[in-house]
């Protein structure tokens, strides 16, 4: 079996080579991270799937790649998309990654792709609970809610779709 890349390319400016298609190397495990829709699951990829590291990249929405930091992002918690029924009210969403800028500080939030490596979403969980005051405040002024480390079983159930107390007793 042969594995195609991208061979498309944009050339920038001198010697600056730019892969049109979006594919990049993760710049904190150096990873390759493949963009496409049918790896993911999203149609703007922006983080790496194994160690969950992201660069700031998107301004004011997603996949508009206008900021000017580009600075590593570190996953900091997990969430859930803030969605609302029309018929049930306000319901949890869709599970989010929680992302912090080392250069400017901006948190933001992103939805987890399909190849995302699930113990690395839960390591970020556990991890969360040993964040600073002023990185909660922070979350806290932005209206973000992290997860507790309690609602262990429910990121469970929301990323492989099944009740854990249940498959233990078939």
């Amino acid at each position: 079996m042969t594995t195609r890349f991208a061979t498309r390319r944009i050339y920038t400016r001198p010697g600056k080579i730019n892969n049109a298609s979006g594919d990049f190397v993760c710049d904190c495990c150096g990873t390759f991270v493949s963009v496409h829709v049918a790896l993911s699951g999203v149609g703007n990829r922006n983080h790496c799937p194994y160690c969950l590291a992201s660069r700031h990249m998107d301004q004011f929405e997603p996949g508009d790649r206008l900021s000017a930091c580009k600075a590593p992002m570190h996953p900091i918690g997990l969430t859930f998309k803030r969605t609302a029924k029309k018929y049930r009210g306000h319901q949890p969403g869709e599970l989010m990654l929680v992302h912090q800028c080392e250069g400017c500080g901006k948190v933001s939030i992103n939805r987890i792709a399909a190849d995302d490596d699930i113990e690395a979403i839960l390591s970020v969980l556990e991890q969360s609970a040993d964040l600073d005051r002023d990185t909660r405040a922070l979350l806290e002024r932005e209206r973000v809610m992290l997860l507790d480390t309690d609602q262990h079983d429910l990121v469970r159930h929301c990323l492989l779709g099944i009740h854990f107390a249940d498959a233990w007793q078939e």
